[in-house]
């Protein structure tokens, strides 16, 4: 398990929540990230086929840490999230060269489980993106179907959250051509050790409004 310090905590309550950018130009046909850039990004899926394919997957993710443990261009983020008593926690933990650098919190009410995840990758990839120095992004979710729903053309609630998940990346591949970044599913039955620490810690919390009658 890759242990050290915590260097930031960010914590939001009562957040709420835009759902539309209609306007923004990375909805724009002429320069879709997924034409533009489509080398530069790839998911991989959890194989559900063979019996010790659980096995295999946590083999996968550990190689994942140890190549990035020993390279400082890479950055690994591991995300999650939970629901209870109406209260959602997100949670990001990026690590880089073995080292957690940076985690961020939030909590929010009244939102729906895929727009915490959301959230919470956009919040990964936004620190990835941001340290310098970066130029390889593993983000490890258990939600990668959503993942894949960022570069989804057509409009769905959320969206304004793909906007600057979209303009991270723009920003990223464009400063280089061998830049890329990589989703990787972490089902909760592959239990694999960097995501049972993010996966605890949002059950942990247990928030309780401090204006509940304004709740949104």
């Amino acid at each position: 398990m890759i242990k050290g310090p915590i260097i930031n905590i960010n914590n939001r309550f009562n957040e709420v929540f835009l759902f539309f950018d209609l306007q923004n130009s990375e909805f724009s046909p002429d320069i879709r990230i997924i034409d533009t850039f489509s080398s530069h990004f790839s998911f991989h899926s959890f194989n559900k086929q063979s019996n010790d394919s659980l096995l295999s997957h946590s083999h996968q993710l550990n190689n994942l840490v140890i190549v990035s443990s020993e390279n400082p261009l890479y950055a690994l983020a591991v995300t999650d999230t939970s629901i209870k008593n109406n209260m959602a926690t997100s949670i990001a933990h990026i690590y880089i060269c073995n080292r957690p650098i940076v985690k961020t919190l939030y909590h929010t009410v009244n939102v729906t489980s895929i727009e915490a995840e959301l959230f919470a990758i956009r919040c990964g990839i936004n620190q990835a993106t941001n340290s310098q120095g970066i130029s390889k992004i593993i983000i490890v979710t258990d939600l990668i179907h959503l993942a894949k729903r960022i570069f989804d053309s057509s409009f769905y609630p959320f969206q304004v959250h793909t906007a600057f998940i979209l303009s991270d990346f723009r920003k990223l591949f464009t400063l280089n051509l061998n830049n890329e970044i990589k989703f990787w599913e972490c089902p909760s039955q592959c239990d694999w050790s960097l995501h049972k620490v993010v996966n605890k810690e949002t059950k942990l919390f247990n928030l309780i409004p401090h204006y509940s009658c304004k709740m949104l």
